[in-house]
């Protein structure tokens, strides 16, 4: 499986240049190799060398990357302005692939046990990255505060309770991530009503790790997120998937997702992912880095693989971009002005490619 391999530069160029949102990237998984050693240094190098070359290695079979994010939080993050760099540095890379605007996830509970910093200083300081890196590079950070499914619902009620007693402007939403074996949704119900009656946004992380489709139906109908994270299974019932299109439900999906690289055989990996299935099934997705630089994949990236092993068109990548905007925690104003100049954007680049730049990949 290839993700940032040599491709012809129109596309390539075309790629990178069109505006992009991104909805769904974790900010742990985006830290870059050379500030993950540094921070391991500092720490007294807890971490082997090959173990921390191994979080960056991704070949075709690609193991999680559950144990470099739990490191991050138990050894090597321990401060504010760490948090401060890793949210500087993520957004100055993603804005480098013209991504305009950014709803991020973090994740409270683990910063605030494991690596021991307060809630509100470390808000605080990813808030002032985000502020900072809007003024240096042009891109809009937001953050979403995920719920840590690993943990007890108790700890996710907690986690709301921070995030609406120290409310700001850039906390627009909540989420949960981390793995979905054996912790389904309605777990959580209670922190997700919670967050719904403060009136943050809501999104969950479904139907992932070739976890059920059921999983999905209880994010929508119980926890009533906003926006489903991943949520391939869908595909397994189509008529559950026709319902979730009639209610406009966005999916954000992320083509270098493990489990299918992991469980589908090498030649049939491509053509038989869900996300390849999905838009026929009238599903609005929108492509995804999840954990860019442990994918070893970019925003740029990510949609190249929409094109050159999903075999999507120029049409289709219009519309993801509409989808992203569509589903974007933004106000309805900024949404139809973004929307207006995008697709300006988008249709002059298009104008200089030739059709031959979307052949897919052998």
């Amino acid at each position: 499986m290839r993700t940032d391999t040599a491709v012809p530069d129109p596309l390539d160029a075309f790629l990178r240049a069109i505006p992009k949102v991104e909805l769904h990237c974790h900010l742990f998984g985006t830290v870059r190799h050379d500030t993950f050693a540094d921070l391991n240094r500092r720490a007294g190098s807890p971490l082997a060398d090959d173990e921390i070359e191994g979080f960056y290695t991704r070949g075709e079979k690609p193991v999680g990357v559950l144990r470099v994010l739990r490191a991050l939080d138990a050894q090597l993050v321990r401060g504010a302005d760490d948090l401060h760099r890793l949210t500087f540095e993520y957004l100055q890379d993603a804005a480098a692939h013209q991504v305009r605007y950014s709803e991020f996830f973090w994740n409270p509970t683990g910063t605030v046990h494991a690596s021991g910093i307060g809630y509100r200083e470390a808000q605080d300081a990813i808030v002032r990255a985000i502020h900072d890196a809007e003024r240096a590079f042009g891109i809009v950070g937001r953050l979403i505060a995920a719920i840590d499914r690993e943990a007890s619902p108790e700890a996710a009620v907690e986690m709301v309770q921070w995030v609406t007693a120290n409310r700001r402007d850039e906390v627009i939403g909540i989420g949960i991530d981390y793995r979905e074996n054996d912790r389904p949704p309605e777990l959580f119900a209670e922190a997700y009503r919670d967050a719904r009656r403060a009136g943050l946004k809501t999104t969950a992380h479904a139907g992932e790790f070739g976890m059920p489709w059921t999983n999905v139906r209880t994010a929508l109908d119980l926890l009533q997120v906003d926006r489903i994270d991943h949520g391939y299974t869908v595909v397994d019932r189509p008529e559950f998937a026709r319902e979730c299109a009639e209610r406009g439900v966005l999916f954000t999906v992320v083509p270098t997702n493990s489990y299918y690289l992991r469980t589908l055989p090498p030649e049939r990996w491509a053509l038989d992912h869900p996300i390849r299935r999905m838009p026929g099934l009238g599903l609005s997705i929108h492509p995804n880095t999840d954990d860019p630089t442990l994918h070893k994949v970019t925003p740029t990236g990510a949609w190249r693989m929409m094109v050159r092993h999903f075999g999507f068109g120029l049409d289709d990548l219009r519309g993801f971009m509409h989808n992203g905007l569509d589903g974007a925690w933004i106000d309805d104003a900024q949404r139809r002005r973004w929307r207006a100049d995008w697709s300006v954007e988008f249709d002059q680049f298009r104008a200089s490619l030739s059709p031959d730049s979307f052949l897919p990949t052998p």
